[in-house]
């Protein structure tokens, strides 16, 4: 055992300060340098039953890759990592592998788990393959969504030897990876350079397509052998409290696309936000998290209500740690209740302080109003970050497309759709989830495609 495996804690990562980093949308996390990654990668035990691997949604080979780190040998932990996960750069940035991966990680049972995603950054981020172009000769995919689903089916399905086409609706490639997340934990290079991989194996890609509106599904069949659907949840939820409909009230979509794709933080660009100086977020996820850190880099005050404790709280704790740094004030236990405007906007919210009873069915206590807590803030905006469904566009046009009663699509075992050839995966069957979710769904999708067609031609 080298000397480092008996360090307790994990080797921290460089970040930008909080009164420099609420200035700008620049990365906050600088990512390990090769000295700080060596050190990271001797504390693994590279241990036999490898438990990390179990807790990997897309099932990373976890000490190989982390040996190699230890060896100098990024091309070979590139590799490794690659086998298993197509977006290395970006699973590595945004993926909540604490609760998953390093949860699992024996180091973890005294000291600190190995910071698995930061040294899956470093690999991605120091190294990068060239891929061959494949030559395709298996058959014809669509994929509709060019989100982490859509990307991660249509790449596998490429290195298999389809011919890949991607449709996306937007004029820009990534779907949440692009207007979800903001730069400063996903910057935009990041996800482009993950792309232009798979448009070097050969997937074409196509956007300001809107199946449904500018395809249909019928038509996409007729030209592809089968069809992968991963477009995603982007139908945002409200409360269904009085004022919504005021001006200054956003879902957190709606916020976050304006500021991540459309660039409304800039006065240069044709869509600017008006400018706000108290701002109130609604909910405890990381969009939530993303909404408040973005409002906060805009020049406002921001306030988080969250209906729960710290405990229950679903985001990231790194997340909620960079909040706080950057100053965001987030109040536990609270929760509103109607929003008060003048001249059509919003200029103060009333809330209701609440407790937690009984756990309910997730095991989390299930919050309650305390009768007479009433109180206001004022606001010139609230961003109501309470999640999403899928969007309904795609099935309200294909009647024999099922759906449950969320919007989501249901499908079977094998990820097929109630329409023949037709599969899908990722929050448009889940509902709001993470990206390496959704990696894991397209993963599986592209293998259920492959093992159908195959069986199919030989009908």
């Amino acid at each position: 055992m080298s000397v480092n495996a008996k360090m307790k804690k994990r080797v921290p990562m460089r970040e930008l300060p909080p009164q420099e980093r609420i200035k700008n949308f620049k990365e906050v996390s600088l990512g390990y340098n090769e000295q700080e990654a060596f050190l990271e990668a001797e504390r693994c035990l590279q241990c036999r039953t490898a438990p990390c691997i179990s807790g990997c949604p897309v099932k990373i080979d976890i000490p190989a890759f982390i040996s190699k780190i230890r060896e100098n040998n990024i091309a070979g932990a590139y590799d490794i990592i690659t086998m298993a996960n197509l977006l290395p750069g970006i699973c590595g940035r945004v993926c909540p592998q604490e609760s998953q991966c390093e949860a699992a990680c024996i180091r973890s049972v005294k000291g600190e788990a190995i910071a698995i995603g930061r040294l899956e950054r470093y690999a991605s981020d120091n190294y990068y393959r060239t891929p061959q172009k494949i030559d395709a000769d298996a058959g014809m995919i669509a994929v509709i969504g060019s989100g982490p689903a859509g990307l991660t089916c249509g790449g596998m399905l490429s290195e298999i030897g389809y011919n890949v086409d991607i449709y996306e609706a937007l004029h820009e490639l990534g779907g949440v990876l692009t207007y979800g997340i903001p730069e400063f934990r996903l910057p935009a290079n990041i996800v482009e350079k993950e792309i232009n991989k798979l448009k070097e194996m050969g997937v074409a890609f196509h956007t300001n397509v809107i199946i449904g509106r500018t395809i249909t599904l019928d038509e996409l069949l007729e030209s592809h052998d089968a069809v992968f659907i991963g477009t995603g949840a982007g139908l945002p939820r409200f409360m269904g409290i009085p004022g919504e409909q005021l001006n200054g009230v956003f879902s957190a979509n709606e916020f976050l696309t304006r500021v991540n794709l459309m660039k409304a933080n800039s006065e240069h660009y044709d869509t600017p936000l008006k400018k706000m100086k108290e701002v109130i977020v609604v909910g405890g996820g990381n969009v939530a998290m993303d909404a408040a850190r973005s409002a906060r880099r805009l020049g406002a005050d921001v306030t988080v209500l969250y209906r729960r404790s710290i405990e229950e709280m679903p985001a990231r704790r790194e997340e909620v740690q960079h909040a706080l740094q950057e100053g965001v004030n987030i109040r536990f236990l609270v929760n509103p209740i109607s929003i008060s405007g003048k001249d059509y906007y919003i200029n103060e919210v009333v809330c209701v302080k609440m407790e937690l009873g009984a756990a309910d069915g997730d095991g989390r206590r299930r919050p309650k109003v305390i009768s007479g807590s009433d109180f206001k803030i004022n606001a010139d905006a609230l961003i109501m970050a309470l999640g999403n469904y899928p969007n309904p566009l795609l099935s309200a046009v294909t009647p024999d497309l099922a759906t449950d009663k969320y919007g989501c699509l249901v499908v079977d075992e094998c990820l097929m759709t109630s329409k023949d050839r037709v599969f899908a995966g990722g929050d448009a069957v889940t509902g709001a989830a993470t990206v390496i979710m959704a990696m894991e769904a397209g993963k599986k999708a592209a293998m259920e495609i492959h093992k159908y067609l195959k069986k199919n031609s030989k009908a």
